[in-house]
């Protein structure tokens, strides 16, 4: 049977779906990432409900679940404490005041507890809006222009960020020295002018623009380790070596946590690598699948939001719901001995798909840590979106997750996303996607 008959025949129901959104939600669903040109093909799945690691579509499948809503589920679906803390807040307090009230100072604290480099953090609504505020508070602090940025990064839809994500070589130019480009129209051609985009990994041609424009870059915009296009981790020193340099020039330097915030380590990639940034932006794993996000600093770095210089504002920041999550989630994440197991349990399930891609001739390899990965077919190691665009086999990674979409294990059907692991899978999920996987790798090694 072939993937197009297989789906068609679980889908029934999400199909009349589809066709009925469309009517009155542009695309027929409420995020561009979800729709058929992002990879949900021929059309997305429309769930009915989630719980723990699992997922069930309104066709009555159930399926493992590693996109995770792709990222915000770290506890997985519907988290019995987390769910009661939300409610209770509600019932106790409201829903928002716009004035501060304790619950506030209380997942505040908990949240600079937990990440090495923070002394203060403002709650906001998505990483979006989390990153536009480090961006344009760096630029206020420095009183300087140019943001640095890099190739295969993304930070969000604003205009200032919303540049040379999965961009085509073509249009960028050499590697070395990459011009920017825009991920879309009605971004103005203007703010080109305000961006340096580089090559991740690459050390020399980060000295090489330091040396020569450092005294007039606010900051550097980063993904600790680049989730963005599936997983590609920093080499040694590369971390290091942008704070040495940041430091040197009087610039900022921001990490995007977005998804690597609480998803590998409770206090996140700065805890795991060793690295302090100036300010960092979190969303996806900071509320337990929750709605919220946050920009948190060093005291000096958050002193112009402090001081009401720079006006950092919002209706639904730090409203009740956004709060009693953070708190609750944070309670959970400091459960001894908990990111261990589960980093161990990735691992195993990582090194089982590794095998067994090994096993039928495949050429893949995975990178990751534990809890978030990626299987990439490729005969060479990815360092950055150039490598990338160049060298991944991107329709081979797509008929892998076709096998697996049908066989009751889902995640995002594109090479440049990432498997999540929950911090509530179990040894059993695993087994059972390893099952699954020695079947879907050998229709995909007979069809290659």
């Amino acid at each position: 049977m072939t993937f197009d008959t297989a789906y068609a025949e679980r889908t029934v129901a999400t199909k009349a779906l589809y066709e009925r959104a469309k009517l009155t939600i542009p695309g027929g669903a409420g995020s561009t990432a979800r729709l058929p040109r992002n990879g949900w093909k021929p059309y997305p799945i429309f769930m009915a409900e989630g719980q723990g690691s699992r997922i069930r579509d309104v066709d009555g499948n159930e399926y493992i679940d590693y996109l995770l809503g792709l990222g915000p589920m770290i506890l997985g679906h519907r988290h019995p404490g987390v769910t009661k803390a939300v409610t209770d807040a509600v019932s106790e307090y409201g829903t928002c005041f716009g004035l501060p009230y304790e619950l506030e100072i209380e997942a505040a604290e908990k949240v600079v507890a937990a990440v090495p480099s923070l002394e203060q953090v403002r709650f906001t609504n998505s990483g979006s809006e989390a990153v536009g505020t480090a961006v344009r508070l760096a630029r206020a602090t420095t009183g300087r222009r140019l943001i640095v940025r890099f190739e295969g990064h993304y930070h969000g839809w604003q205009d200032t960020v919303y540049w040379s994500n999965h961009v085509d070589p073509k249009l960028a130019g050499p590697s070395n020295r990459p011009r920017p480009v825009a991920m879309g129209g009605g971004v103005p051609a203007e703010l080109e002018s305000t961006l340096v985009v580089l090559t991740w990994n690459d050390p020399e041609s980060f000295v090489a623009l330091m040396e020569e424009r450092g005294h007039e870059i606010a900051a550097v915009l980063t993904e600790p380790a680049v989730f963005n296009t599936g997983c590609i981790l920093p080499e040694p020193g590369y971390l290091e070596l942008l704070r040495e340099q940041t430091t040197k020039y009087g610039a900022m330097l921001i990490f995007d946590e977005v998804i690597t915030g609480f998803r590998f380590a409770r206090g996140g990639a700065q805890e795991w690598f060793g690295v302090n940034p100036d300010l960092t932006t979190f969303a996806k794993g900071i509320g337990g699948g929750f709605p919220v996000a946050a920009v948190g600093g060093t005291t000096e770095a958050m002193r112009l939001i402090a001081d009401g210089t720079y006006s950092h504002s919002g209706t639904y920041n730090a409203n009740v719901i956004q709060c009693a999550a953070v708190s609750a989630t944070m309670d959970v994440l400091a459960e001894p001995g908990l990111y261990e197991r589960q980093r161990a349990l990735g691992d195993r399930l990582a090194r089982g798909l590794k095998s067994i891609a090994d096993d039928k001739g495949i050429d893949a390899y995975v990178e990751g840590l534990g809890t978030v990965f990626q299987l990439w077919f490729t005969d060479r190691p990815i360092r950055n979106w150039r490598d990338a665009a160049a060298y991944a086999h991107e329709e081979v990674f797509t008929r892998w997750y076709e096998e697996m979409v049908v066989r009751g294990v889902l995640f995002h059907p594109l090479q440049f996303e990432n498997l999540f692991v929950s911090l509530v899978h179990t040894d059993a999920d695993i087994d059972q996607t390893l099952n699954a996987a020695e079947d879907a790798l050998s229709v995909v090694a007979r069809e290659l």
